[in-house]
């Protein structure tokens, strides 16, 4: 509340204009003649969890001294009819996200404020001090995680590998409540694990599903790890380059499956591997020999995507298979579901509407990826975009260097949708 009223008066004065009667006040006294009533700032006297009381400074033309007029608003709340074509209002934030700490429910809540009165730059100090004054680090990143660097250390590695399994397993315990849809995707971009640059590292890729699998195999579920087949007509087929061999990799990898290991059965048990396609989701029943089949609880993906040039798309298979999974979880790491050149326009106009339909359906559990200068040039890193888990917001970094040694990433901005490219790099300080 201290920190608000010193740093932060002018935000209040604008949710006294935007969200309370004070606002409709000045809306209906300046109607005709502007200027004929000012708020001139406003700080907080009171806040619970369902809202804050304000004292507002106000001044109307025809008075010598400024007044101060108590109101209160609620956290939840839209902006007043004056004020709505002006500030459009966003979403609720839902109230399955909410619960998990008091500091972060506040800051959540009034973020989507900040984002209404159009003062996005706050939300980013709203995360910081959620982060000391005892929330649960939402939207903290590790320091001294030096990217720019590669290959990437140990702990660099595992610190994603934590976070993306934890992220899957509470996407499938809220998909088995309900709570979210089947259909979930996992965007994890740092350098390591991005094609399109040079420090890409199939094994780190390998290890990420690996530790995935893992953790959802040791709660008794089985998984099934696919990756795509050849694709293409006649002569003219093959696999994504991102792809070539990761099949006989995945398989040949230590799983820590055999006697006396760690993960002693797991393979063939608990995890099994496939390839894209209707015919690779197992149901409960028998195979040719008369053996038992186990169904399949969960599927994970690897690197679904078209090729170029290729008259094959990947849509076909993938919605088949998603349609043959039903409500059973399905999970695509680093997915490119965008359409691709193609000489026979496979991948054309026709349809491409109900392609991005299908993969808007695929909703993000987990994202990290960096934030650099242009799209063509991949170093110095300048920040970060993360989102740590289904329920969780999304939360864009800036990466400084200390003075005396290391790098810290600084949360700048917090948005309940991926926020765009312009909006991060304004949040950045200069």
């Amino acid at each position: 509340m201290g920190y608000l009223n010193k740093h932060h008066s002018d935000l209040l004065a604008d949710f006294a204009t935007v969200f309370t009667e004070i606002g409709e006040e000045k809306a209906k006294k300046n109607a005709f003649s502007g200027g004929s009533f000012r708020i001139e700032g406003a700080k907080i006297v009171g806040l619970d969890a369902t809202g804050i009381d304000l004292d507002v400074i106000v001044k109307a033309r025809s008075d010598r001294e400024a007044k101060i007029k108590r109101t209160g608003m609620k956290l939840d709340v839209d902006p007043i009819k004056a004020m709505s074509r002006v500030h459009k209002t966003l979403p609720m934030i839902p109230r399955e996200y909410l619960g998990t700490n008091p500091v972060d429910d506040f800051v959540r809540r009034m973020n989507r404020l900040c984002l209404i009165v159009n003062r996005p730059a706050v939300t980013g100090k709203l995360i910081q001090l959620a982060i000391q004054i005892g929330g649960d680090g939402v939207g903290k990143v590790h320091d001294n995680l030096y990217l720019n660097q590669v290959p990437h250390n140990r702990f660099v590695r595992q610190y994603f590998y934590d976070m993306a399994s934890d992220a899957a397993l509470d996407a499938v315990i809220q998909c088995s409540e309900g709570k979210i849809s089947n259909r979930m995707k996992m965007t994890v971009m740092f350098p390591e694990m991005n094609p399109s640059m040079d420090s890409y590292r199939i094994g780190t890729l390998l290890e990420l599903t690996r530790d995935v699998g893992i953790k959802l195999a040791e709660q008794n579920l089985r998984v099934r790890i696919c990756v795509q087949s050849s694709m293409g007509v006649g002569i003219f087929t093959g696999v994504p380059k991102q792809l070539s061999g990761v099949a006989t990799l995945l398989q040949r990898m230590d799983w820590q499956s055999g006697e006396g290991e760690e993960n002693e059965g797991m393979i063939g048990n608990y995890i099994n591997f496939g390839a894209i396609g209707k015919e690779h989701v197992a149901n409960v029943g028998q195979d040719k020999k008369g053996k038992r089949v186990e169904q399949d609880d969960v599927f994970i993906l690897i690197c679904p995507q078209s090729m170029v040039g290729v008259e094959s798309s990947i849509m076909g298979p993938l919605s088949e298979m998603v349609d043959a999974a039903g409500d059973r979880p399905v999970i695509l790491i680093n997915p490119d579901l965008s359409d691709k050149q193609s000489s026979q326009g496979q991948q054309g106009v026709r349809g491409r509407q109900d392609r991005m339909d299908f993969a808007d359906s695929f909703k993000p559990i987990f994202h990290f990826s960096n934030t650099y200068v242009s799209g063509t040039s991949y170093f110095p890193i300048l920040g970060s975009l993360c989102k740590m888990n289904p329920s969780a917001l999304w939360v864009a970094h800036q990466r400084r260097d200390l003075v005396q040694g290391g790098e810290v990433y600084v949360p700048v901005l917090s948005t309940e949708e991926p926020p765009t490219g312009d909006l991060i790099m304004s949040s950045f300080e200069k």
